[in-house]
């Protein structure tokens, strides 16, 4: 926010690593034979498992929705655990009571709740790449004279990892840990640019909510400038999230060349004209490129048109 306060809008996600480990059926801890399961499914009910594979089939349903649709419902969700549909709802249920999960009664499908994006933003609050951009953020920061800012990917939205702020009077500062919407915002689309196109459509057919006169809701629109974002490195946004909030951003790229957040330049939009954002622009070229190499990427910029 502006100091007087305003916010602008600016993850990676979690691997779905299978647990393993598991006993097979029929087969008790000590080695002889289970009870026979009372369900017609033959699957053993969530509380009549052992504690650690009961507590790993939890953890897979919830890692689930870590890396696939923003939506899932129980028959998707069994197909992809090789668990039962009884067992799976009084997992979802289960969550759901512990607000990790949220249901929706129209399409009795389920989503990451409160509890989960609070845990999530406290991973990414620990994640070594705050400690790693830390010194070319506060470099950036010192050379614009503006906030710089570090965001994250979580699933299809995005959070602030981190800030410098500006050293003058009336300057921008953002709300750490808030999830804010892909398409909105220069530190967005920046990530979103470089993300596969099925995550794209998905942020399309999940609607774009108008956050402020100046938010891009057109599809057309918004594919038009992922791809000069695609070409160029670089974002612009220009009041599109909060009134008089303006920034320049960048991505940054992981070993593998996947993208692993974004960097930012931000402050009232009055200091963003053509002129200064044409000034801003190479210089968060070179922080985001040096804090990807430092992340690993050696791939040189993944842009068209950027040494």
């Amino acid at each position: 926010m502006l100091d007087h306060g305003f916010f602008e809008p600016h993850d990676q996600p979690l691997l779905f690593i299978p647990l393993g480990g598991t006993m097979a059926h029929g087969q008790a801890r000590g080695g002889g034979t289970a009870p026979r399961s009372p369900h017609p499914d033959g699957e053993r009910g969530q509380f009549e498992l052992g504690g650690t594979e009961a507590a790993g089939r939890v953890a897979d349903v919830l890692l689930l929705f870590a890396t696939g649709p923003l939506h899932l419902g129980v028959s998707e969700i069994a197909r992809e655990l090789g668990l039962s549909k009884a067992v799976v709802h009084r997992i979802l249920q289960s969550l759901v009571s512990r607000s990790l999960l949220r249901a929706d009664p129209g399409t009795r499908e389920y989503r990451l709740g409160p509890g989960a994006i609070a845990l999530g933003s406290r991973a990414l609050h620990d994640l070594d790449l705050r400690q790693l951009a830390g010194p070319t953020l506060r470099r950036l920061r010192d050379v614009t004279r503006e906030t710089t800012t570090l965001s994250g990917r979580v699933q299809d939205s995005r959070m602030y990892l981190d800030q410098y702020e500006s050293p003058q009077e009336i300057k921008m500062t953002v709300r750490l840990g808030h999830p804010y919407p892909l398409h909105a915002g220069a530190s967005s689309r920046a990530m979103l640019a470089f993300l596969p196109p099925a995550v794209v459509d998905r942020v399309v057919a999940q609607g774009m909510d108008r956050l402020t006169p100046e938010t891009i809701r057109d599809e057309a629109v918004l594919r038009a400038t992922l791809a000069e974002i695609r070409r160029s490195g670089y974002g612009t946004s220009l009041g599109e999230r909060q009134h008089g909030a303006g920034s320049v951003a960048a991505p940054l790229f992981g070993v593998g060349g996947e993208v692993i957040g974004s960097l930012s330049v931000c402050g009232p939009v009055s200091r963003f004209d053509p002129a200064s954002v044409r000034l801003l622009m190479p210089q968060v070229l070179a922080a985001a490129d040096e804090i990807s190499r430092q992340a690993g990427w050696d791939g040189g910029s993944a842009v068209d048109g950027i040494a």
